[in-house]
């Protein structure tokens, strides 16, 4: 089930942020350009919460999905060249979504991103955007498989500490009719 975190998930969402860095620690695959206590953490998860824009996937009880939906573009969106035209508020961005590993190629993760595309069609909105780390293979050849289109790349100078080039994916969302899953405050 997806739904909007609340404070007691905090501790779980963290866990999953954990364990996306322990499999990268243990295999050697680095797809995420994340740093341990910096980003993400529950620090991070805490402020999307109070934001009201932090969702997890939940199983029995326990959370293997997260992200946090919002409609904040970060700066360095104005140099990538998307080809949906939208306002900002007819836009909603896809940041840090994770899947615990223990869920990974489960389905879980086409069904948060099919959730997120409800809730940006509910607000009205016209497109969805999100980015991801130049060396994110998973996610470069996810995103497609559900009809996303690679807009562009830029240099990122992500939460003021990390600079990195990430790589954008846009889909147009017009045409779309809304299922009535209820809209992010705004």
């Amino acid at each position: 089930m997806i739904r909007k975190a609340a404070a007691g998930d905090l501790d779980q969402v963290s866990a999953v942020y954990e364990a996306i860095l322990d499999l990268e620690e243990a295999t050697g695959h680095h797809w995420t350009n994340w740093q341990r206590g910096v980003y993400p953490s529950r620090a991070t998860a805490g402020k999307a919460l109070q934001e009201g824009t932090l969702y997890i996937e939940e199983v029995d009880g326990r959370v293997l999905g997260c992200a946090n939906l919002n409609q904040v573009q970060p700066g360095e969106y104005a140099a990538i060249p998307w080809t949906i035209p939208a306002e900002p508020r007819e836009v909603l961005v896809i940041h840090t979504l994770c899947i615990h590993p223990d869920a990974a190629r489960s389905g879980l993760g086409r069904r948060f991103v099919a959730y997120a595309e409800g809730l940006a069609v509910g607000l009205g909105c016209k497109a969805m955007r999100l980015d991801t780390y130049e060396g994110n293979a998973p996610a470069a050849a996810f995103y497609p498989k559900l009809g996303y289109r690679l807009a562009g790349s830029a240099e990122f100078f992500f939460e003021g500490f990390i600079r990195e080039t990430l790589i954008c994916f846009e889909k147009d969302l017009r045409g779309r009719q809304a299922d009535g899953v209820s809209p992010l405050p705004l």
